[in-house]
């Protein structure tokens, strides 16, 4: 008996002192990750500011050749209408084609189409079953008959001038693709508003630092134009990801595009406006970034791509997923080292992290123009933003791995942006 009990004493030590190597090991690696995450933020923050400060406008440039613009449509019945109305009171000088591929709607997309069409013969109707926003977009591909494609989201409206500022950059030939500034029109919800702060510190203020280096990581389908030479050169658009718009941009820089960003080529955009819609949407979002990145990872920290190597990639690979994905277990090792005294320890880290993007959130503000004072919603915003892009990242790997089909995700519209002169 006093052998057994001996015998117990000594396993009840070793599994304690197990675990507590094992807390031991994972609060040291969060330390270190939470240090060489804040001096990575610190140094990218940096430089963004840097290249943003010194973007430079293309110069105004007569242009006014034919372009073909092509509209993926599924079920858009609520916004298609609204979408070319906008898109055909352009400025644009040159001769404009409007595909429109309705993707098999089960609603009035064709009919609105039709009744648009009616009125302004320059809108073309293609329908098919329903096969996927990538393959609608194939077949608008085949239908155009100009040479600068136009990309437009159904949900997109333009202004006057988009189109005209747009495509100013393709006077020059050696320029292969220009993308516009999306903007969040309904701001409706406490969700689309920090969705709209979103676009303009994150998206836009990021294209804005990339334009200088060449290393754009995504032209988006909102608002985008493309050379249909170039489109073809990389062998079409790719049906290998849910990110159609990145994986295309990334077989661009292959071939060595050019690919520059027109802040006054504005279009509005509908946004999610629960958190459901939301976390559909960033799944997919997730899931699609996730398949380019492996897609592509020979690009990575290959000197072939220069820019895009070794800052923009690696930035989408630890900035969007990895610390992303880890932010939530080292805030819950922050909360769980407060109760021991740890305040002094951990609030220069939390500072930092939030003073970097309170920084690049004004900023953001002050080249957009906005009230400098919405650039404060990104302190709120970020107890939605982290939990939410956390479990998307994590949904999004988990579904990776098991190689389980994911679809598109339609989102229901609102038709919530408001029509714009």
């Amino acid at each position: 008996m006093p052998r057994l009990q001996q015998d117990g004493q000594s396993l009840a030590r070793i599994v304690s002192a197990t675990g507590f190597r094992i807390y031991h090991t994972i609060e040291e690696f969060l330390w270190a990750f939470m240090i060489v995450a804040t001096v990575l933020v610190v140094i990218r923050t940096l430089i963004v500011i840097w290249l943003a400060y010194r973007f430079r406008r293309l110069p105004k440039s007569e242009f006014a050749r034919p372009v073909s613009v092509v509209i993926a449509a599924y079920n858009e019945g609520k916004v298609i209408a609204s979408t070319l109305r906008a898109l055909l009171r352009s400025d644009y000088k040159g001769e404009i084609e409007v595909i429109v591929i309705d993707d098999g709607s089960r609603d009035e997309t064709a009919a609105e189409v039709q009744s648009v069409a009616q009125v302004d013969p320059r809108i073309q109707l293609v329908r098919q079953e329903n096969r996927g926003k990538a393959r609608a977009l194939q077949r608008g591909l085949t239908a155009v008959r100009h040479e600068i494609v136009v990309f437009i989201d159904a949900d997109t409206q333009c202004q006057s001038d988009t189109l005209s500022r747009l495509l100013e950059p393709f006077a020059d030939e050696r320029i292969g693709a220009v993308s516009g500034h999306a903007k969040v029109g309904n701001l409706r919800t406490f969700i689309a508003r920090c969705q709209a702060l979103e676009y303009t510190c994150g998206f836009n203020l990021d294209r804005r630092a990339y334009n200088r280096w060449n290393c754009m990581t995504v032209v988006p389908g909102a608002i985008s134009a493309i050379r249909k030479d170039a489109i073809d050169q990389v062998g079409g658009l790719s049906l290998e990801t849910l990110a159609e718009d990145t994986d295309l941009t990334l077989s661009l820089h292959k071939h060595r595009q050019r690919i520059v960003y027109v802040p006054g080529a504005i279009a509005w955009t509908e946004a999610p406006e629960s958190v459901r819609t939301l976390a559909r949407q960033r799944f997919r979002w997730a899931y699609g970034t996730l398949q380019c990145l492996w897609k592509h990872r020979d690009m990575v920290f290959n000197w072939n791509y220069r820019a895009l190597g070794w800052f923009s990639l690696p930035s989408v690979w630890f900035f969007q997923i990895i610390l992303v994905g880890v932010t939530p277990m080292v805030d819950l090792f922050l909360l769980g080292s407060l109760p021991f005294g740890a305040w002094g320890a951990v609030m220069p880290f939390v500072v930092t992290f939030l003073a970097m993007d309170v920084i690049l959130a004004t900023l953001a503000c002050i080249l957009e123009r906005e009230p400098v004072r919405r650039a404060w919603r990104i302190l709120p915003m970020r107890l939605i933003y982290r939990p939410l892009l956390s479990y998307c990242i994590w949904k999004a790997i988990l579904r990776g791995i098991k190689g389980a089909w994911v679809s598109w995700g339609k989102l229901e519209r609102t038709a919530s942006v408001p029509v714009r002169a």
